[in-house]
């Protein structure tokens, strides 16, 4: 029990930093989009590789938004059977679907690592000579954190937990 609530401090401590990384990820992003409107307007240029780091960005904030969905218990899911589950067997369905949603994303986060050791050994270049392996460390983080919630929350019977963005 003691090991459970230590993972739950964990995911909370983890929940802020991720916070935290979407709000300078978007700063960036309106400053950059705004920059490069600017500059296209203005002066007829804008930096070559600046759509590029913006594309890279809307994953990022795409891929920690949907962790943190999946933290506060707001993430997509498909409620179509859950009104004909008998109310007394709907704790074990949930447990059963967080439980197996857990081992698919581990499965996405192994398939995740190794395309970006794959790219990491084809050593191709994104923009200003950064490595593209670099900005696709997201998706092995993603699928990760999202397997390891999804286990972490399967040892709750629901989990309606809502959370402060306490920065």
């Amino acid at each position: 029990m003691k090991l459970i609530s230590s993972l739950y401090t964990f995911d909370r401590t983890l929940e802020k930093f991720e916070c935290r990384i979407i709000i300078c990820l978007l700063s960036l992003m309106i400053t950059l989009s705004f920059g490069q409107m600017l500059s296209r307007n203005l002066f007829h240029q804008a930096l070559v590789w600046g759509d590029i780091l913006l594309r890279q960005l809307v994953l990022w904030i795409g891929l920690l938004g949907a962790n943190l969905a999946i933290r506060q218990n707001k993430h997509i899911s498909i409620d179509a059977f859950s009104s004909f589950i008998p109310a007394n067997s709907k704790k074990n369905v949930i447990t059963f679907t967080r439980i197996a949603t857990a081992i698919i994303s581990g499965f996405l986060a192994w398939a995740a690592w190794s395309f970006v050791q794959f790219e990491k050994e084809s050593e191709s270049i994104l923009f200003l000579g950064l490595p593209v392996w670099i900005f696709q460390l997201i998706l092995p983080y993603s699928f990760i954190t999202i397997s390891f919630r999804f286990l972490l929350y399967s040892t709750k019977s629901q989990n309606k937990e809502s959370t402060q963005y306490n920065l």
